[in-house]
């Protein structure tokens, strides 16, 4: 059965997202090949909507355009990270000034558009975050931008160190305070990100 344009999208939305998390595992080591096949997947489908906005509604094409602003921004990311990973140069050179810039750049694109693809304060909860992964990608993704946008280094920030920091965070508060439940929630405060916990009642 052939899909709706509903599902493609979403589907578009789960692919820009998984290969934000593959990059970063192959940047960090986990991975010897960047995911080419996802990028040329999530390539085909945004060409073929590229030339279909007749075909969809309002929101399908607010959507779309989000979509296509989030996946610009990775890409040109992960272009210049290669581009550092092939010539071996160090991220000094990168610096705190050019971090800034993206930063900026990405408060003005918020601004303009009115959304960052994510909305902070951002918050997540589970029981046991090693049966909750995708809720672990979710809360990695929502921190790391959160960093992006204050203009933080994000370099050290692995979603295998983070998934390690969570479980260790979880275990710590639930045997302190007795609680079956353990809520994450990421903010902007002050352009610095923030990351709390908290049980959950």
């Amino acid at each position: 059965m052939a899909k709706t344009i509903d599902e493609d999208l979403s589907q578009l939305e789960k692919d820009i997202r998984q290969l934000k998390i593959e990059y970063e595992q192959y940047f960090g080591g986990g991975k010897k090949r960047p995911p080419t096949d996802l990028e040329w997947r999530i390539d085909t489908l945004m060409k073929r909507y590229g030339d279909r906005g007749a075909e969809m509604t309002y929101g399908q094409r607010f959507k779309y355009g989000n979509l296509t602003q989030m996946y610009s921004k990775y890409r040109e990311i992960f272009r210049k990270r290669l581009k550092q990973k092939e010539e071996g140069t160090v991220h000094r050179h990168f610096g705190a000034a050019a971090r800034e810039i993206e930063a900026e750049r990405a408060r003005k694109r918020g601004a303009a558009d009115g959304s960052h693809g994510i909305r902070f304060p951002f918050a997540i909860s589970w029981e046991d975050p090693a049966h909750e992964k995708k809720k672990v990608e979710q809360l990695y993704e929502a921190f790391r931008d959160a960093k992006e946008q204050a203009g933080e280094d994000v370099e050290r920030l692995t979603l295998d160190s983070f998934q390690l920091f969570v479980r260790k965070k979880t275990d710590e508060l639930k045997k302190q305070k007795g609680a079956h439940e353990v809520e994450y929630i990421v903010s902007l405060e002050s352009r610095h990100a923030r990351l709390k916990a908290r049980v959950k009642s």
